[in-house]
């Protein structure tokens, strides 16, 4: 590689993320990329992990190659992976940022903490219902939040994420919001629920693969494989008043409070190529907005369930739900939804929760046992003009 196109860490002296951010710091504006190579040359030798005590911070403008390279969560960081530099604790003006761009050359592995400090999203208390070496630590939050999540950008417009590995995350392994005009693309996930830590098994909850939160729009999702403890790829508009941006208290740093006229609606979003399934026998894919948010113009095209014989996901595809805030969104908010091209064994392929109206649902195949192709749990009263062609459930063999 010709050393003047790009910057290297380990160029840099300091902890693997002290040096990691340096080197972004010094490619900010010169139109180098920074590159991450497999070989770590520390100060104490050549190491072939990358152990992050806090997160990376990008820039706008920066293009970040992760080539070849393992990088993990050390056992004292509290922190996300990756982050947008404009948004952390205490920041609650949040400005926006442009251009990052991050992507795996060759194998690449981002993984979590042998022994995480915490897990989970903020519903959850640390030793009671999810794993974290910070349950009973006095100062310490005891419930989940943001630095939970692996990769988190907000407020980001021209992006991308693409050919990288996650394994073991604390919670979301990547998480936008408020991000527009962006890419994911090749990504895989492999996380379970659960741990084996100093010989016990641990539980881990909320480990979804990709979630688009609130005010995303016009995105690309191509390409995503593997398995999850929770779902697998989860869009979730989920609006609550008293969020403050920067704050512990919730699982988005950028505050979940809807900004109002629409600019919180998720829309324009085109989701394809899913092949994999929920180890925590949840959702593969999940649609979920509530009351006052809406979702609309969304492509869903190309889902196959891998799961194997000793697991069986609740839906290959949920639409909706009555469990968050005020029950089941108005008929017409969520709208414009098309599903095509599902393969499922799982207990429904298409299980409908909530309100859907102006929406096609295509070429579903429900195989296995204690199968259905398509479950309205939420009562024919909230779907309007919404179309079903070849849905098919096969005979149990």
């Amino acid at each position: 590689m010709n050393e003047e196109l790009f910057v290297t860490p380990n160029a840099f002296q300091g902890s693997d993320v002290e040096r990691i951010n340096a080197a972004i710091l010094s490619a900010a504006g010169t139109g180098r990329r920074v590159v991450i190579p497999r070989h770590n040359c520390a100060g104490d030798g050549e190491r072939e992990v990358w152990l992050l005590d806090s997160a990376i911070l990008v820039h706008s403008d920066t293009v970040l190659e992760l080539n070849n390279c393992h990088i993990k969560l050390s056992d004292c960081c509290r922190d996300n992976m990756i982050r947008s530099a404009n948004c952390g604790m205490g920041i609650t003006d949040i400005q926006p940022m442009r251009q990052i761009h991050i992507y795996g050359v060759g194998n690449v592995l981002l993984e979590g903490a042998d022994r995480p400090r915490a897990t989970g999203d903020s519903g959850k208390t640390l030793g009671e219902r999810t794993y974290g070496t910070d349950a009973g630590v006095a100062g310490e939050s005891q419930k989940g939040d943001w630095r939970n999540i692996g990769i988190l950008l907000a407020f980001v417009e021209n992006f991308s994420i693409r050919n990288v590995t996650m394994r073991d995350s604390h919670c979301w392994a990547v998480s936008l919001e408020r991000s527009a005009h962006g890419t994911l693309r090749d990504m895989v996930f492999a996380s379970t629920a659960s741990k084996i830590i100093d010989g016990v098994e641990q539980t881990i909850l909320n480990q979804d693969g990709i979630d688009l939160r609130l005010g995303c729009h016009d995105i690309l999702i191509d390409n995503v494989t593997g398995y999850t403890g929770d779902d697998l790829v989860a869009f979730t508009a989920i609006a609550r008043a008293d969020s403050i941006a920067g704050a512990t208290a919730s699982t988005m740093v950028s505050a979940s409070k809807d900004r109002g006229e629409g600019r919180d609606d998720i829309r324009h979003i085109i989701l394809r190529n899913v092949k994999g399934y929920s180890r925590g026998a949840c959702q593969i894919v999940r649609l979920l907005n509530t009351s006052s948010m809406r979702m609309y113009d969304i492509l869903l095209d190309g889902v196959i369930d891998t799961s194997p014989a000793e697991v069986q996901c609740r839906a290959a595809v949920k639409i909706g739900d009555h469990h968050y805030g005020s029950g089941v969104a108005p008929v017409g908010d969520t709208c414009r939804i098309i599903v095509n091209n599902v393969i499922s064994r799982s207990r429904t392929a298409i299980l409908i929760g909530g309100s859907l109206c102006d929406a096609m649902i295509t070429n579903v195949l429900s195989h296995g046992a204690d199968s259905e192709a398509v479950s309205v749990a939420s009562g024919p009263q909230h779907l309007r003009n919404v179309k079903f062609t070849n849905v098919v459930t096969c005979p149990t063999r």
